[in-house]
C-alpha cells in the first residue's frame, strides 16, 4: 500500500507544480477558506489512484467533504486526503505546502505519506519505520533514508503554524521552556519532528483530520506521538457532531515524561 500512496502523492505534487507555473486560479469557498485549481486537480488525481488500487476502501478528502460528498457508511478503515495542505502558503509563493494521504484503521493512522512538491521531498511512514525520500523534477527517486525522532531536551525546539498562531500556543511554549520556536506551514511540522529537527508542536487552533493524519502516521512511525490535551492519543473518524474536526493537540518527537 505505501508504495501506491507514495506514487499518488508524488504525481499529485507534480500536478500542483505544473498548475502553479500556469496560474493557480484562486477562489474562496463557502467557509471562507481558499481553494485553487491545484487543490482540485491534485485531489482528483489522488481519488482516481485510490479508487483504482483500493476500490473497497472509502476516502474522506477535503474538497469532496466541502462539497458535501462523504462516504456513507464510513466504516472503521478509510483514507484521509488533503491534496494541497497549506493553500495560503502555496498562493503566497512560499514552499511550505504539502500533499497528504493517510490510511486509518479503527481510529489510528496506520500509514501515511507527506510530499513537499516545492522541496521535491517525500516523507513516508508505517509500523515502526519512517523514511525521507528525495525525488527529481520528474518524480523519480534519488535517495531514501530512515528517519527517527530525537531524545527530548530540557529546552525543546518548538514548531508553530505560520498562519494560525494563538495566545494558548504561546503560553504552552512558556510552560515547556522552549528554547526556540520555528514557524512553518502545513504538515511539514510533523515531518520535522519525525526527522529529529525539532521536539514539539503544540496546536491550539482549529485543524481537520485530513490536515494531520498523514503527518501523524509518519511521526508515529518515527517514534513520536500526537496527543490530545488530556494525554490520550489523537484519533480519527467521524465525530459526534458529524464533523472531521480535531481537538487541540500536542505532537511530540519523544514526550517529556
Amino acid at each position: 500500500m505505501l508504495k501506491r500512496l507514495e506514487q499518488a502523492a508524488i504525481d499529485a505534487g507534480l500536478t500542483i507544480l505544473a498548475i502553479a507555473a500556469a496560474g493557480a486560479g484562486l477562489r474562496v469557498k463557502a467557509d471562507q477558506t481558499p481553494v485553487t485549481d491545484a487543490d482540485e486537480a491534485a485531489e482528483a488525481l489522488i481519488l482516481k489512484a485510490l479508487a483504482d488500487h483500493f476500490p473497497g476502501i472509502p476516502v474522506v478528502a477535503e474538497e469532496e467533504a466541502a462539497a458535501g460528498r462523504l462516504p456513507d457508511p464510513l466504516g472503521d478503515r478509510f483514507f484521509l486526503v488533503d491534496a494541497l495542505d497549506g493553500t495560503k502558503e502555496f498562493v503566497a509563493g512560499r514552499p511550505d505546502y504539502t500533499v497528504n494521504i493517510a490510511y486509518v484503521e479503527e481510529g489510528a493512522p496506520i500509514a501515511g505519506v507527506v510530499f513537499s512538491p516545492a522541496r521535491l521531498t517525500l516523507y513516508s511512514g508505517t509500523g515502526a519505520r519512517a523514511e525521507k525520500i528525495t525525488v527529481d523534477e520528474k518524480g523519480r527517486e534519488r535517495s531514501r533514508q530512515a528517519i527517527r525522532t530525537r531524545p527530548p531536551e530540557d529546552h525543546p525546539v518548538a514548531l508553530a503554524s505560520r498562519s494560525h498562531d494563538s495566545a494558548e500556543t504561546q503560553a504552552c511554549l512558556v510552560r515547556l521552556r522552549s528554547a526556540r520556536c520555528v514557524s512553518i506551514g502545513s504538515s511539514l511540522k510533523f515531518c520535522l519532528l519525525a526527522e529529529g529537527e525539532a521536539d514539539v508542536y503544540p496546536r491550539y487552533s482549529p485543524t481537520m483530520q485530513w490536515d494531520t493524519a498523514a503527518g501523524d502516521a509518519v511521526l508515529r512511525a518515527a517514534g513520536g506521538v500526537v496527543e490530545r490535551l488530556d494525554c490520550t492519543p489523537l484519533t480519527y473518524g467521524l465525530r459526534e457532531d458529524g464533523s472531521f474536526a480535531n481537538p487541540f493537540f500536542i505532537a511530540w518527537g519523544q514526550p517529556q515524561r
